[in-house]
C-alpha cells in the first residue's frame, strides 16, 4: 500500500512539474532555411530580382519594413505568411514555392517573440575550434570520437560495435588505395595480435604509392581533368603529367595550402620548378575549342566563366557561378565579385579558338643530358665562329663563284606509286602524280622516283593547282587543302634523315617543320595559298643519289586532307633555299652580297660569312659533328613530354558583362579582387596576381577552404560530408550535422600544417570509423540516413576502382605509377562521331591494357562506357560528389565488358594452377581473392552448381568455350582443357559480378 501511494505522488509530482522550457529558437538551423527557400528569390541579395525593396536576407533591412522584433504578431512577415487570402499571401502562388506549414509558421512567429536575432551564415565566419565534449563511456577513442558521441547522446542512440578485422582491412584498402587487399594482406592483418596492428595498418596503407592514386581519382574530379579539349571536335591534349603532379603531391604529403597555390600560380612562384609550372596546369584543364567559325570573344568569356566556377566549387565550396549573369539570390556573391575573380586569371595566356599551344618539360634526366650535349657544342661553335685568314680567303672565292653560280633543280621522274588508303595513283607524262578516285580520311602515299643526280641532298616537292581538284587543289579537301602529317625519304630501302624543312608558304600553325617532327597529329598546310602553286624543300646530309628513292607522304588528319597533285626534284645545291631570295640564297645574304665589299656595314659582312661558313668544306666536319650533337639534343627534346601549363603574360581587360552578355561591352573593367564579403586583398598600388590569391585562398582566417576539404575528406571516408552537399557550403547547403566537429577538423587541419595524411589518420583510427555497418531496424528507422554516425556507411566503390579490384583479383593489374594515359578495350565503333578529325579507339597492349582506371584516356564526350556505367564524371565540370546510381547496365558491364570477362578467364587459370585439386577448394580459392573472406555454405553450394551447370555445357560446345576463352589479349595458359577453364570462368565472372564484390562495407 505505501509503494502504491508512493509511485502515485511521483506520477503528481511529474504532472505538476513545470514543463521544460523550450530552447530558443536557432537562427541558422530553423529559420534561414525557410527564408532562402521561400523568399530569397524575391527578396534576397539579387536587387535585379527584388520585389518592394524589401531585403529579408538583412536583419537591419527586414526590421525596417516586415518584422517587429519581439512582437510577431504586429510582424508584416507572419502577417503575410499565415494569410489566407491569395492576393496577400506569401510566398505568392505563381512563384511555384509552397506555402510555410502551420509548423513553420509557429518557429518563425517564436523566433521573431524572442528577438529576431539575425547570424552570419555558419560557413562565412572563420572557424574556431571547439572544445572537445566530456565523454559519459569508454568507446570514444579520440576527439572525433567526443564530438559523434555527444550527438549520439542528444538523438538518444548508441553507436554500432566495432566492425570484424575482415571488414576493417578491406575498408581501409578500399578507402586508402582504391583496391582490395590481397588475401596475403587479409592473413598478415589476421595474425597479427599486437595492439598496434590496426594501427600499422593505416600506415602501410598511407605510405604506399598507391595512395596518391586513389586521392587523385578525387581530385580530378573536382578540377575537371581530361585528355580532350571538350567543345566542338574534342580533340586530345597532353596533361598527363598534371596527374603524375597530383598522384606525385599526395604521396608525398605535399601540405595543400603549398598545392593550392602551385595549382593556382605555380608559375608565378620565384625560380619555379618543373613540378610547379606543371601544377599551374590546373588553370588550363577546362574545356577549350578549335571549331573555325568560333568566336574568340564569346569563348574567352566562357573560361573566364569555367575558371570562377570551378574556383569556387573546387576550393570555396560555392555556386559563384550563379553570379555570372546577375547577383546571387541566395548568398552574397556579386556579379562584381565574379568578373573581379575572372581577372585574376586574365594574364594567362591561351588561344581563345585553336589549337592550344603545349610546353615542352623535360624530365630531371633529360634536362641533364642536354646541358651535357650543349656543352660539348659550346667549342665547336666557337669553332665556327672563329674567323681566320684560310677561311676568309675560301669565303672570297665563293663570292666570286657566285657571280656565276645557278641552282639547276633536276625533274625526278616517277616509276611506281601506290596508296595505302585506296586512292589511285596516276603517273603522267610531266613527272606529276595525280590522285583519283577514293580519297580516305587517313592515306600513306609511297612513290618510287629517278633518277637522282650523284650529289643531290635536297628534294622539292611541288604540290599543284588542278582543274579536277576542289577549289583547284593542290588539295583533296573540300577547301583545296592537305595536311602532310609526315614525309620520309629512303635510299635503297634505308630511311635517310631529314635535316631540315622550308616552304614557299605554311599555314598558320601548320608550318612545314611539322611535316618531318614525327608526330601523325602535325603536319603541313598552305591556306589561305589553295588553289596556287607551292612548294617544301626538304634537305639530307646524305647523298640522296642510289638505285631507287622512295618517297612517303603520310596523310593522318583524318577528314580527307589528302594531296590531289605533286611532283619531285631534287638538287645538288649547298642550302638550296632558306628563304626567297636572289639564287636561293637568305633574302638577307643575298641583299649583303650585292653591295660591294668595301661599302658593306658589319652587320652584312657577318651575315655573309655566318652563311659561308654554314657550307665551308673546310668546316664540314665541325658541322657534321654539331649536327649530330644536336639530332641528339633534338631527338632528347622531341622525346620531353609536354603538357598545357600557366604562362602569364600582360592581363586582357575583363569587363563586367551585363546578364553575362559576352557582346556587351558596356561594363567596366575590373580589377582582380576577392568576393567583398569575404575581406580584400592589401596589395597597395600593384595590381593582384594569382599568387596573391592562393595566398589568400590558404590565409587562416578564410573561412571555406580548410572546412570544404576536410567535409570532402570525411565523404570519402564515411560515404557522405558531415555537411552533406560537398560542393555548396552555402545558404542553400544543408547544414552540417556536426558543425563543432567539423570547424575542431578544419582548425586542426589548419594548425598542422596542411597535412592531409595527418586528418585521415585521424578519422580512419576513430572509433566512428571501425564501427560496423551493419544495423537493426530501429536504428534504421531513427537514423535512416545515417546522419548521426550510428554505423559506417556503405556504398559501391568508384568505377576506376571497380575495374582495379577485377584486375587486381585476377593477378593481372600493373601497377607502375604515373604516365601518359592508356586506352583498355572499348567497344568499336564508339568513338565513331567524334569528327575534326575522324579517330578509332585503338586499345593498347601489353602492360598499358591492365593499368589502373586512373590511367584511362578521359574523352569528355565519349568517356570510356564501363566507367560512364559506374558514374564516372565526364569531367565538364567541378564534381566533388559522383552520384551512385544502381543499373542494369552496370551488371551487363561486368558480365560482358572484355576488362571483366578477361580478368575472370585469369581468375579461373590461376584457380586451376593454385587453388588444389578439389571443386571445393577452387571455389574457396577464387572467392578469398575477390572478397577477402571464405564463402559460405550456401555460396560454396550455389558456385558449385554454376561450375557443375557450365562444365557441362562446355563439354557439349567446344565453339562456346573457344569463343568466350579468346577474350582478351592475355595468352591462355597450355595444357589446360578448355570446357573446365571456360567453366572455371563462368564462376570467376559470377564472383566478379557480386554486389558485395564493388562494395565498401
Amino acid at each position: 500500500m505505501r509503494v502504491t501511494i508512493v509511485l502515485l505522488l511521483v506520477v503528481i509530482g511529474l504532472h505538476l512539474r513545470p514543463a521544460t522550457a523550450a530552447p530558443p529558437v536557432n537562427y541558422t538551423r530553423d529559420i534561414k532555411p525557410l527564408l532562402s527557400n521561400r523568399c530569397y528569390a524575391c527578396h534576397g541579395p539579387d536587387e535585379s530580382t527584388r520585389e518592394a525593396d524589401l531585403r529579408l536576407d538583412q536583419r537591419d533591412a527586414a526590421v525596417e519594413w516586415a518584422i517587429v522584433p519581439g512582437d510577431a504578431e504586429s510582424s508584416e512577415l507572419v502577417a503575410r505568411i499565415a494569410a489566407d487570402d491569395a492576393d496577400s499571401l506569401m510566398p505568392p502562388a505563381d512563384s511555384n514555392k509552397p506555402r510555410l506549414t502551420p509548423a513553420e509558421i509557429e518557429i518563425v512567429r517564436r523566433w521573431i517573440d524572442e528577438g529576431a536575432k539575425f547570424d552570419s551564415h555558419w560557413a562565412y565566419v572563420a572557424p574556431q575550434k571547439p572544445e572537445v565534449p566530456a565523454a559519459d563511456s569508454t568507446w570514444p577513442r579520440g576527439a572525433i570520437d567526443h564530438f559523434v558521441a555527444a550527438r549520439h547522446a542528444e538523438q538518444g542512440l548508441l553507436p554500432a560495435p566495432d566492425a570484424d578485422r575482415r571488414t576493417l582491412i578491406r575498408r581501409l584498402s578500399w578507402d586508402l588505395i582504391g583496391m582490395p587487399p590481397t588475401p596475403e594482406e587479409v592473413d598478415a592483418f589476421m595474425n597479427d595480435t599486437s595492439a598496434e596492428a590496426y594501427e600499422k595498418q593505416v600506415e602501410r596503407l598511407l605510405a604506399s604509392p598507391h595512395f596518391g592514386e586513389r586521392m587523385a581519382v578525387y581530385w580530378l574530379d573536382v578540377v575537371r581533368y581530361a585528355d580532350s579539349g571538350g567543345y566542338h571536335s574534342d580533340n586530345h591534349r597532353d596533361v598527363w603529367l598534371f596527374r603524375d603532379y597530383v598522384i606525385r603531391a599526395f604521396n608525398d604529403n605535399l601540405p595543400l595550402d603549398r598545392m593550392i597555390t602551385e595549382q593556382l600560380a605555380g608559375d608565378l612562384l620565384p625560380n619555379a620548378t618543373r613540378w610547379q609550372k606543371i601544377a599551374s596546369g590546373y588553370n588550363r584543364l577546362l574545356q577549350t575549342t578549335e571549331e573555325g567559325g568560333a568566336q574568340p570573344k564569346e569563348y574567352q568569356a566562357k573560361y573566364d566563366a569555367d575558371r570562377v566556377r570551378n574556383t569556387g566549387s573546387a576550393l570555396l565550396g560555392a555556386t559563384f557561378g550563379c553570379a555570372e549573369c546577375h547577383n546571387h539570390k541566395f548568398d552574397p556573391y556579386t556579379a562584381k565579385d565574379f568578373y573581379s575573380f575572372a581577372a585574376f586569371f586574365a594574364d594567362i595566356q591561351e588561344k581563345a579558338v585553336g589549337r592550344q599551344d603545349q610546353t615542352k618539360l623535360p624530365t630531371d634526366e633529360q634536362q641533364a643530358e642536354i646541358g651535357k650535349l650543349d656543352a660539348e657544342i659550346v667549342p665547336l661553335r666557337a669553332i665556327l665562329d672563329t674567323p681566320t685568314p684560310e677561311l676568309a680567303s675560301a669565303q672570297a672565292d665563293w663570292e666570286e663563284s657566285l657571280k656565276t653560280r645557278t641552282i639547276e633543280w633536276n625533274a625526278l621522274k616517277p616509276s611506281a606509286a601506290a596508296s595505302a588508303g585506296g586512292a589511285t595513283l596516276e603517273l603522267l607524262g610531266d613527272g606529276t602524280v595525280q590522285a583519283k578516285g577514293k580519297n580516305h580520311g587517313k592515306d600513306t602515299y609511297t612513290i618510287t622516283v629517278a633518277p637522282v643526280p650523284a650529289g643531290a641532298t635536297a628534294l622539292r616537292l611541288e604540290v599543284l593547282p588542278d582543274a579536277a581538284l576542289p577549289t583547284s587543289g593542290p588539295g583533296r579537301a573540300d577547301n583545296g587543302n592537305f595536311v602532310l602529317s609526315e614525309l620520309e625519304i629512303a635510299v635503297d630501302g634505308q630511311k635517310t634523315a631529314i635535316t631540315r624543312a622550308t616552304a614557299s608558304h605554311s599555314q598558320k600553325d601548320y608550318p612545314v617543320a611539322h611535316a618531318i617532327d614525327g608526330k601523325a597529329e602535325t603536319g603541313w598546310a598552305i591556306l589561305p595559298k589553295a588553289g596556287e602553286a607551292n612548294h617544301a624543300v626538304f634537305e639530307t646530309q646524305t647523298d640522296l643519289a642510289g638505285q631507287s628513292l622512295a618517297v612517303t607522304l603520310s596523310f593522318q588528319y583524318g577528314t580527307r586532307h589528302t594531296l590531289g597533285r605533286l611532283r619531285f626534284l631534287a638538287t645538288c645545291a649547298v642550302r638550296p633555299v632558306e628563304a626567297e631570295g636572289a639564287d636561293g640564297l637568305p633574302a638577307d645574304v643575298a641583299a649583303a652580297l650585292a653591295v660591294a665589299p668595301a661599302e658593306r656595314d658589319e652587320g652584312q659582312q657577318a651575315a655573309i660569312a655566318a652563311f659561308y661558313r654554314s657550307i665551308a668544306p673546310e668546316l664540314a666536319g665541325t658541322r657534321a659533328e654539331i649536327a649530330a650533337l644536336e639530332a641528339r639534343k633534338r631527338a632528347i627534346e622531341d622525346a620531353a613530354p609536354t603538357s598545357l601549363v600557366s604562362i602569364s603574360g600582360p592581363p586582357r581587360t575583363v569587363r563586367l558583362l551585363p546578364r553575362g552578355n559576352w557582346l556587351d561591352d558596356s561594363g567596366p573593367a575590373m580589377e582582380p579582387a576577392v568576393p567583398e564579403f569575404l575581406g580584400k586583398l592589401d596589395t597597395g598600388d600593384r595590381r593582384a596576381t594569382r599568387l596573391d590569391l592562393a595566398q589568400w585562398m590558404v590565409a587562416r582566417d578564410n573561412p571555406l577552404v580548410a572546412r570544404v576539404f576536410v567535409n570532402r575528406l570525411w565523404r570519402l571516408m564515411f560515404g557522405q560530408g558531415l555537411a552533406r552537399n560537398v560542393d555548396d557550403l552555402g545558404t542553400q547547403g544543408a547544414l552540417p550535422t556536426h558543425p563543432e566537429l567539423l570547424d575542431w577538423l578544419a582548425v586542426e587541419f589548419i594548425d598542422s600544417g596542411w597535412d592531409v595524411k595527418h586528418i585521415i589518420r585521424l578519422m580512419v583510427t576513430s572509433r566512428t570509423y571501425r564501427q560496423s555497418s551493419q544495423t537493426t531496424p530501429d536504428i534504421r528507422q531513427r537514423d535512416p540516413a545515417n546522419q548521426w554516425l550510428s554505423r559506417q556507411g556503405r556504398f559501391r566503390v568508384d568505377a576506376e576502382f571497380i575495374r582495379d579490384g577485377a584486375l587486381r583479383a585476377s593477378g593481372l593489374l600493373a601497377t607502375t605509377i604515373g604516365g601518359p594515359s592508356v586506352k583498355p578495350y572499348q567497344p568499336a565503333g564508339y568513338w565513331a562521331h567524334l569528327n575534326f578529325p575522324e579517330r578509332e579507339w585503338e586499345h593498347d597492349h601489353g602492360e598499358a591494357q591492365y593499368r589502373r582506371g586512373l590511367y584511362t584516356y578521359w574523352q569528355r564526350t565519349f568517356l570510356h562506357p564501363s566507367l560512364l556505367a559506374f558514374d564516372a564524371s565526364t569531367r565538364e565540370e567541378c564534381t566533388p560528389e559522383r552520384p551512385r546510381s544502381n543499373t542494369p547496365l552496370q551488371s551487363l558491364a561486368l558480365l560482358n565488358d572484355p576488362t571483366y570477362v578477361e580478368a575472370a578467364r585469369v581468375l579461373a587459370a590461376k584457380t586451376l594452377a593454385e587453388g588444389g585439386s578439389t571443386e571445393e577448394d577452387r571455389v574457396r580459392y577464387a572467392w578469398r581473392r575477390a572478397l577477402a573472406r571464405d564463402p559460405e555454405p550456401t555460396e560454396l553450394t550455389v558456385l558449385s552448381q554454376i561450375y557443375r551447370k557450365h562444365r557441362e555445357r562446355y563439354d557439349q560446345d567446344e565453339t562456346a568455350a573457344k569463343g568466350l576463352l579468346s577474350v582478351g589479349e592475355h595468352p591462355l595458359p597450355a595444357d589446360t582443357p578448355m570446357a573446365e577453364l571456360a567453366a572455371w570462368t563462368s564462376v570467376a565472372r559470377t564472383i566478379l559480378n557480386l554486389h558485395e564484390t564493388i562494395t565498401r562495407d
